[in-house]
């Protein structure tokens, strides 16, 4: 089981969220390297056990879905947890919504597991193969990521990825996703990738640990992305770069507003990003 994984994605069980699912997959295989033959393969059976969660895991209602992701040699293993009656309940089950989805996932994986983990939910790990894939370190810690200092109910998605590398393909197809499911324009949404671009390639040299955590909050044509855990003043250092390349200079040409956010052991930089066009 991936107990210590690269990429940890926190989403609600919509089927809007299934789409940034695949579009954090198609991140994680640019930046590993992953051919498009494998990748087709992975994101069907990951999206098969995803839409397992979306229609039965919480009788119809919002509850939420976990994707752990790790990268070992020549594998992508790959927990899709949900905290409800999960896919465990219709394992046996025939229907179109069931039993295909579940033989999809068999016929494309290695190995399959699926199992209840310690409290309420259910488990779905499968083990797919990424040829040429080398394993990726650092990975996350067990337990939960840094806080992102005061991310509200609004908040859409907390990706925490390691090593730092792997998030500068990782974050702006995230944020992408969810900027164009936010109702921007297309203008505003090639200034959305650029900031992040931005963000996942000057963040890391703050971050207070090997790995970096980001929170989106999406209201429409209004994004909000909060970056963790930075050291103590580190946050306020990037803003204040005066290389025209910088970060400072980014945010300060393509962002709206902006903020530093102390927590108890650490920094969260908050960005929003607004499209302002008239309807």
């Amino acid at each position: 089981m991936a107990e210590l994984p690269n990429v940890r994605l926190n989403l609600a069980n919509t089927a809007e969220n299934v789409v940034v699912v695949r579009a954090v997959l198609s991140g994680i295989a640019q930046g590993a390297g992953i051919g498009s033959e494998d990748l087709g393969d992975i994101r069907t059976a990951v999206t098969e056990a995803c839409n397992n969660v979306v229609l039965h895991a919480y009788g119809g209602e919002r509850g939420p879905m976990d994707v752990a992701i790790e990268l070992g040699a020549d594998s992508m293993q790959v927990a899709v947890r949900d905290r409800g009656v999960g896919i465990g309940a219709h394992a046996g089950e025939a229907g179109p919504d069931r039993g295909i989805g579940l033989h999809v996932i068999r016929t494309l994986a290695r190995r399959v597991e699926i199992d209840e983990p310690p409290g309420r939910g259910t488990r779905v790990w499968m083990d797919l193969p990424a040829r040429g894939l080398t394993p990726m370190q650092p990975r996350l810690a067990a337990g939960p990521e840094a806080d992102l200092a005061g991310a509200g109910p609004g908040l859409e998605a907390a990706l925490s990825v390691a090593p730092v590398t792997l998030a500068r393909a990782v974050v702006p197809r995230l944020t992408y996703t969810l900027a164009a499911r936010a109702h921007f324009s297309t203008d505003r949404l090639a200034d959305v990738q650029m900031l992040c671009d931005a963000l996942a390639a000057h963040a890391g040299r703050a971050l207070c640990e090997q790995r970096l955590s980001l929170g989106v909050s999406v209201r429409p044509r209004d994004l909000e992305l909060r970056i963790a855990p930075l050291r103590s003043g580190q946050a306020h250092g990037l803003l204040d770069s005066s290389d025209l390349d910088g970060l400072g200079a980014m945010i300060e040409r393509l962002a709206d507003r902006h903020e530093v956010l102390a927590a108890q052991s650490h920094e969260t930089l908050a960005v929003g990003v607004l499209d302002r066009r008239r309807s």
